[in-house]
């Protein structure tokens, strides 16, 4: 009886200190992940950052270089800074993956057609497989590739690899087919929006 009663009560302490645990930290892991988003808004922007810098030097850095406008549905972030990356747009996308929703944000060129850079900041696929979306390699292939094909017809497709490459696809992950298609879900929506409203955007 005494095991019983002694394993209810380190359960409910347990439990307990987790609870306060989790309250007192939710304010210091909100701000980690809102300094991880500005982090990969400021690089996709062409943004220079330091790895080395704090949350608060990242969201002054932001507030300073980047401003907000709306073109349709969409929420453009600019880069407004005085170099020579000036002139770049992001747009935030998200999407369901195959475990969990995944994030990201995708940067234009001026044209609003030439992808800059891409960075899928939060997502929970199986590591080494779909999760190699936010490697470095994946994320590289973007840059240059358009939202548009040679023959003129929105859209984005991420292709079986070793497959040859149009100007608006990129190879996708060996054995992660699914994760694949799911963010050729996410991007080709997007790019379909989006071409609907580049020729109202104003700089």
């Amino acid at each position: 009886m005494r095991t019983v009663v002694f394993a209810i009560v380190l359960g409910i302490v347990c439990s307990s200190t987790l609870a306060v645990a989790s309250t007192f930290l939710a304010p210091y892991r909100k701000a980690n992940e809102e300094a991880e988003k500005v982090r990969n808004y400021l690089a996709v922007l062409g943004i220079p950052i330091d790895e080395k810098w704090d949350s608060k030097t990242l969201l002054d850095v932001y507030k300073k270089d980047v401003r907000t406008k709306k073109l349709g549905d969409f929420t453009l972030y600019e880069n407004v800074s005085s170099s020579e990356e000036g002139g770049i747009v992001a747009i935030p996308f998200s999407g369901a993956g195959l475990w969990a929703p995944v994030e990201g944000v995708i940067s234009f060129e001026p044209d609003l057609t030439t992808i800059r850079g891409i960075r899928f900041y939060k997502q929970e696929e199986t590591p080494g497989l779909g999760g190699e979306i936010s490697s470095t390699w994946f994320q590289n292939q973007f840059k240059g590739k358009k939202i548009v094909s040679k023959n003129g017809k929105p859209g984005f497709h991420i292709i079986k690899p070793g497959t040859p490459a149009d100007s608006n696809a990129v190879d996708g992950i060996t054995g992660a087919t699914m994760t694949s298609e799911r963010v050729q879900t996410m991007l080709n929506n997007l790019a379909k929006k989006l071409w609907e409203e580049r020729d109202n955007y104003v700089q």
